[in-house]
């Protein structure tokens, strides 16, 4: 990809994100996330490979579905309520067509077919913006919309997507597909409080970007693709990968690292809105992601030769750690002392 395509489309990203997160309107939200569409689709099938096309194909019939449900669902609700403004929705009909769009966009439960085979099909960088950036319009229109939208709902998908996250993901190999399956996770924990703490839903998607990028980052400076390039990894930058085993075990959400303090505002408000049993499964469900967590932790920095490993091992790389990611890492793994700012300024 060419520079100034590269630049086109990165400033097409910030464009249609920026055009979705601060409009009011329906049509200006959809175009948005039309801009975004059309300026992913390239990063996507940049590497012209079969694999890298049909995921560009899945991609775009997806999102090209998913906003024509959404049009279609605003165009309903203006049609009985004369309003265009996105705060305003009040025919049933009309939330539960928009719940589906932005369920299809998010990728979560029973709409997240797409977003593994899509993430396997695409490069570490890409898969890392459809993981993030990708992902914050729709969820600031959930955001916005979700006092309209039918709790029982929400909250089914919810469960459902935190315990498909987790049990999808134990016997994968691609690491991609295995971060896939922790965002879908990841969105079924934001979803379930989403209701109840607006902002803890933000505060909880800010650490999973900070903690997500860490990690995608790491393995593309380490060039890991799957379980068994991550075995060897170890030998090209040792003190990274022991960051990185850090960092996954902060992102399956145990004490004391920074992936603890969302999961604990979150069971703590859902146990202050008197849903102790939805909080109990979402926790126990947890415990799905943490196996393959482990795993990865184990496959990256407890794995010691001789193992079953047919790859040539690869000594010290000579490329420094980048200052962005010694940053993010340390994000992730040290935010948890702070809680009591950040729960002051929330």
């Amino acid at each position: 990809m060419s520079p100034h395509t590269k630049l086109l489309t990165s400033l097409s990203l910030l464009l249609g994100t920026s055009i979705t997160i601060s409009s009011n309107h329906w049509v200006m939200a959809w175009t948005g996330l039309e801009i975004n569409t059309l300026a992913i689709i390239p990063m996507i099938s940049k590497s012209h490979h079969p694999r890298a096309i049909e995921a560009t194909i899945k991609y775009f019939l997806v999102q090209a579905t998913a906003s024509i449900m959404l049009l279609f669902s605003s165009t309903m609700n203006a049609w009985s309520s004369g309003q265009w403004d996105i705060t305003q929705m009040t025919h049933p009909t009309s939330c539960l067509i928009l719940t589906t769009a932005i369920a299809m966009k998010l990728g979560l439960v029973p709409f997240h077919f797409w977003f593994p085979e899509v993430l396997q099909g695409t490069s570490l960088t890409t898969a890392l913006l459809l993981s993030t950036l990708m992902k914050l319009p729709p969820l600031t229109l959930l955001l916005l919309t979700s006092y309209s939208l039918n709790p029982t709902l929400l909250t089914t998908m919810a469960v459902s997507s935190t315990a498909l996250g987790g049990w999808m993901g134990l016997n994968q190999t691609q690491i991609r597909k295995i971060l896939a399956f922790s965002s879908i996770s990841h969105l079924g924990w934001m979803t379930a409080i989403i209701l109840y703490s607006p902002k803890l839903t933000l505060l909880t998607f800010c650490l999973y970007i900070t903690m997500t990028t860490s990690v995608f980052m790491t393995f593309n400076t380490t060039k890991t693709t799957n379980l068994s390039t991550l075995m060897i990894s170890w030998t090209k930058a040792p003190m990274l990968n022991t960051t990185l085993m850090l960092t996954l075990l902060s992102l399956a959400g145990l004490p004391p690292l920074s992936g603890f303090l969302p999961k604990w505002l979150i069971l703590q408000e859902l146990v202050n809105q008197e849903l102790t049993p939805e909080a109990t499964i979402i926790a126990m469900l947890s415990l799905l992601g943490l196996f393959f967590y482990l795993r990865l932790t184990y496959y990256s920095t407890i794995t010691l030769p001789p193992n079953s490993s047919t790859h040539t091992k690869q000594w010290h790389t000579n490329n420094p750690t980048t200052t962005p990611i010694a940053i993010l890492t340390s994000m992730s793994i040290s935010l948890l002392p702070l809680s009591p700012m950040i729960l002051a300024a929330m």
